[in-house]
């Protein structure tokens, strides 16, 4: 059995989504851990009424990032994880920490890496006129938002369009796609070749479409 630990930063509907895959999919893996940046985090909750243990590691109670991500390591490496799973882990991670889960650290980013790094993906999606937008999860490398890319999804960019309406069509559509990437890694088809690119074992479709939608 892999352990997949998950680092939330509110909600965090994507580990949800991840949590009830495991189950109900029988993964030959186990959530080992939630971790959070903030006890208020509501995810929090939900861990903890599915039997899944958590921990919170304040960033605010560190003077650098460096030690608190030197502190957050240690909590994960606690929970001896296979994976480790940003799902709307609202931290900037060092390049000590990204080195240290090389090959194992996976993210979701709300756009189609490489358009549109960092905040506010959906509103620059639509001010750029773009016709499609999306999410893409990803193997995180210490250039932000960049990395080997496991899985994309695309919705459409609709007229009238808000931010927040686009937000939410795209969320459906990652709510599909990263439980599926988490599966991919921990049943172990998702490689890095020589190219640098992320290869998955077929079948495997990379591209969850909301076109029809």
């Amino acid at each position: 059995m892999k352990n997949i630990v998950i680092l939330i930063s509110g909600r965090g509907s994507n580990m949800e989504a991840i949590v009830k895959a495991c189950a109900q999919e029988q993964w030959p893996a186990r959530v080992a851990a939630v971790v959070s940046n903030k006890a208020s985090a509501s995810g929090l909750q939900f861990a903890a009424e599915h039997g899944i243990a958590t921990a919170v590691v304040d960033h605010k109670a560190f003077d650098s990032r460096e030690a608190f991500d030197t502190e957050l390591a240690r909590v994960i490496d606690g929970f001896q994880p296979d994976v480790v799973v940003l799902a709307g882990f609202m931290r900037i991670l060092t390049e000590g920490f990204v080195r240290h889960y090389d090959g194992r650290l996976l993210n979701i980013h709300p756009s189609l890496l490489p358009a549109f790094p960092g905040l506010h993906t959906h509103q620059r999606a639509i001010e750029a006129g773009c016709q499609v937008a999306g999410a893409t999860v990803h193997l995180v490398t210490p250039e932000l938002d960049h990395g080997p890319i496991i899985a994309q999804a695309v919705v459409p960019v609709l007229p009238g369009d808000s931010d927040s309406s686009l937000a939410a069509r795209v969320l459906v559509q990652e709510h599909r796609m990263y439980p599926q990437a988490v599966r991919w890694f921990v049943e172990g088809a998702v490689r890095v070749g020589a190219d640098g690119r992320v290869h998955v074992a077929e079948p495997a479709a990379r591209v969850f479409s909301g076109l029809g939608d």
